[in-house]
């Protein structure tokens, strides 16, 4: 890229479509578009984040998602790729970024963020990882549903599962029948989504007001909830969990 201050050095993007977004944005598409001041159009957009030729921080809307999928398929397989979105299909322009960075552009100022003049609007900030809060909490099943093996090896099905009540905490049993009413009112796209897992499983991932649910359609399911800072609750498959998720993934956006 040319050395202007207009320039974007891209330093990573990220999806923002029905099917994959930022958990911290929101609990479903909608709101997390809504968290940008998007529109929540149904192809969705890709979200580049970098820097100018300042120092300063920007996260650009594209209406490309091909083009990000294509840069974020490539990155991941440990090879470059020079993201530039056409000036046509860029729909914003955002200070600052929704996500917390630890890299920099090489040969730059310090991640800041722009002015006020130049920004247009606050700054977009990560969440505050000090603090428990809906966005920590979605940030916490995003973890889960990345590393479900290891946290899957931590439980214990005949000790966590095997006493009377396990698994039935009351908010526990609240969530459930909450996620259960979806099946009678489905939620906003994003809401519920599902990917592939192996063994023809899927894997789930279904959020609302104050909780999160991560799962696999063949096993168990965690679930955490603002009222409990930090704390992960298995929730063993027994007579009712496989039909409930049967059902959440026959309504979720599917990411495959």
């Amino acid at each position: 890229m040319s050395g202007d201050d207009d320039a974007l050095y891209v330093l990573t993007a990220v999806m923002l479509t029905p099917a994959r977004f930022p958990g911290v944005l929101g609990d479903d598409y909608p709101a997390a578009c809504a968290a940008l001041d998007l529109r929540p159009v149904a192809r969705g957009y890709g979200l580049i984040l970098g820097q100018d030729g300042k120092g300063a921080r920007w996260t650009v809307a594209t209406r490309d998602t091909a083009l990000v999928a294509l840069a974020i398929a490539t990155w991941d397989c440990g090879l470059p790729y020079d993201l530039s979105p056409s000036e046509r299909d860029i729909v914003a322009s955002l200070p600052g970024w929704p996500l917390a960075l630890a890299v920099s552009a090489p040969g730059l100022a310090e991640p800041h963020d722009p002015s006020e003049e130049e920004g247009g609007r606050p700054p977009l900030v990560p969440p505050d990882t000090e603090r428990w809060g809906p966005a920590q909490r979605r940030l916490g099943a995003d973890e889960i549903a990345l590393q479900w093996r290891t946290w899957r090896a931590q439980v214990d099905d005949a000790k966590d599962f095997a006493a009377p009540g396990a698994g039935r905490h009351p908010a526990v049993r609240r969530v459930l029948a909450e996620a259960k009413a979806y099946t009678d009112d489905p939620p906003p796209p994003g809401r519920i989504r599902s990917s592939f897992a192996e063994g023809g499983a899927r894997a789930l991932r279904a959020d609302g007001p104050g909780w999160s649910i991560v799962a696999r359609t063949d096993d168990i399911a965690f679930v955490l909830l603002d009222e409990e800072p930090g704390e992960v609750l298995p929730v063993g498959r027994g007579p009712e969990l496989p039909s409930l998720l049967e059902a959440l993934d026959k309504l979720a956006v599917r990411l495959d």
